[in-house]
C-alpha cells in the first residue's frame, strides 16, 4: 500500500505531458489507485484524472469505469465522477444514460459549481445549447466570486447565450 503525495502526482502528470502518452500514464495512475492507502489526494480524485487521461487516450470504456470506482469509493474530488461518468457514455452513444445520470445528479442538489459547469460543457458538445444554459447559470450562482473558474463559466455562458441568441444580461456584463 502508498501513500500519495501531490508531488508523486506531478512527477507522473509531467513525465506523460513529456511523453504525450495518456494511455500509459492512465495505466500509472490506475495502479496508483490501486495501491493507494493514505495521501494528500483522494483514491477517487486519482480515479477521476485516471479516466480523464483514458478520455484523452481514446479509450472511453475504460474512462467510465474509472469514473465508476471513484463514484464507488467515495472520496473527496474536484467534480463529483458522475459528470464524467454522463460526458463518457456520449460519448460512447448511450445519450439516454446520459441524461439519467444528470437528472440524478440535479435530483440530489447540493450540485458544486465545478460540477454545474461540467455538465454545462457537455451538453453544448452534444447540441443541447438550453441544457448547457441552465447548468452553467446554476454554476455561476453557486460559485464565490473569487472562484478560479468564475472567468471560465461567464465566458461559457456568454457563448452559450450568444449561439441561443439570446441578448445579453446583467451577468453577461461581467465577462470582461
Amino acid at each position: 500500500m502508498a501513500h500519495v503525495t501531490r508531488e508523486h502526482l506531478d512527477r507522473l502528470l509531467e513525465q506523460a505531458l513529456l511523453a504525450d502518452d495518456h494511455g500509459t500514464l492512465a495505466s500509472r495512475l490506475y495502479d496508483v489507485a490501486l495501491d493507494y492507502s493514505s495521501g494528500d489526494v483522494s483514491r477517487a480524485s486519482i480515479l477521476v484524472q485516471a479516466a480523464e487521461e483514458w478520455r484523452a487516450a481514446g479509450q472511453p470504456a475504460r474512462a467510465l469505469e474509472c469514473f465508476q470506482r471513484a463514484l464507488e469509493d467515495g472520496g473527496e474530488t474536484s467534480i463529483d465522477p458522475r459528470a464524467g461518468i454522463a460526458d463518457t457514455l456520449f460519448e460512447l452513444d448511450r445519450h439516454d444514460e446520459a441524461r439519467e445520470v444528470i437528472e440524478a445528479i440535479r435530483r440530489d442538489g447540493d450540485v458544486s459549481a465545478a460540477t454545474a459547469h461540467s455538465i454545462a460543457e457537455t451538453l453544448v458538445a452534444y447540441g443541447d445549447l438550453q441544457g448547457g444554459h441552465e447548468w452553467v447559470t446554476q454554476a455561476l450562482l453557486t460559485c464565490d466570486n473569487d472562484d478560479p473558474e468564475r472567468v471560465s463559466m461567464l465566458r461559457t455562458r456568454y457563448r452559450i447565450r450568444l449561439d441561443l441568441g439570446l441578448p445579453e444580461d446583467e451577468i453577461d456584463a461581467l465577462v470582461s
